[in-house]
């Protein structure tokens, strides 16, 4: 009795979390009927746990009835990015002493990316991104190389719920100039910012290979250091470093 009590217990809490990243996934916002259309799960299956989930406050009701993520998920997205980025720093670390410019790790978050950490460079003169802030996907490094892990109609999708701004005149401008560097990306292994976030500054990116969460590394600096030269030094060290944030967060899972 007591182990299917278990059994089912096991069930229930993969079943909710399979609606958290069903509602993840439509953008953060979806109704009863988008999600019953999504899972195989029984109809009042579903609004049991949708009930609880709500009643906790890791879901709510929208006026439109239509169900989002709940503010309480916020506490937990927070302390699991903290514990990802002081994961990650050391390999930050030995970027920036390699290579002497600003390293920066991001995630995925809904439709856009968040910085979660970061170890700047030496310079005076320098990037800076603030830990805790959120950038668009298509006009940063990091951004460009987790969408690359990604399907182009997940790609779509985001886009299209988070727009295409262009902060400067480099700025990708459409969904198909985006697709077609996504594929570039794939193909060598690492994105670019060739100065589409801010004028003179560049940064190479990587993904970090089979992360829980879409994740990636970047380099970032002046395009007067940040060349040619540059890239030839920081791509190998790139990989070696997601490489190894990759066998933590194994060995942590």
């Amino acid at each position: 009795m007591a182990e299917k009590a278990a059994g089912g217990g096991v069930q229930s809490v993969e079943r909710v979390f399979e609606l958290l990243e069903l509602i993840t996934d439509a953008g953060g916002e979806v109704s009863l009927s988008e999600l019953s259309s999504s899972t195989d799960l029984p109809l009042p299956t579903i609004h049991r746990l949708l009930r609880t989930l709500v009643t906790k406050g890791y879901a709510r009701q929208l006026p439109n009835r239509r169900y989002a993520l709940g503010p309480r998920l916020i506490r937990l997205g927070e302390g699991a990015n903290k514990q990802l980025g002081a994961l990650a720093r050391p390999q930050l670390k030995s970027l920036v002493d390699s290579l002497g410019e600003t390293s920066n790790m991001a995630v995925l978050d809904s439709d856009m990316v968040i910085y979660i950490a970061q170890v700047p460079s030496p310079h005076s003169m320098r990037m800076f991104t603030e830990v805790g802030r959120r950038a668009h996907t298509h006009d940063t490094g990091v951004g460009k190389a987790i969408l690359a892990q990604l399907s182009n109609d997940a790609v779509r999708s985001i886009v299209a719920r988070a727009g295409m701004p262009t902060p400067t005149d480099k700025s990708l401008k459409t969904i198909d100039e985006l697709l077609a560097e996504l594929d570039l990306i794939r193909e060598r292994g690492y994105s670019i910012d060739e100065q589409e976030q801010e004028l003179g500054v560049r940064c190479f990116a990587m993904a970090v290979p089979n992360a829980p969460t879409p994740s990636a590394v970047s380099v970032s600096g002046p395009v007067s250091r940040v060349d040619e030269r540059f890239a030839e030094k920081a791509v190998p060290l790139l990989r070696a470093a997601v490489q190894s944030i990759a066998e933590e967060l194994n060995l942590t899972a």
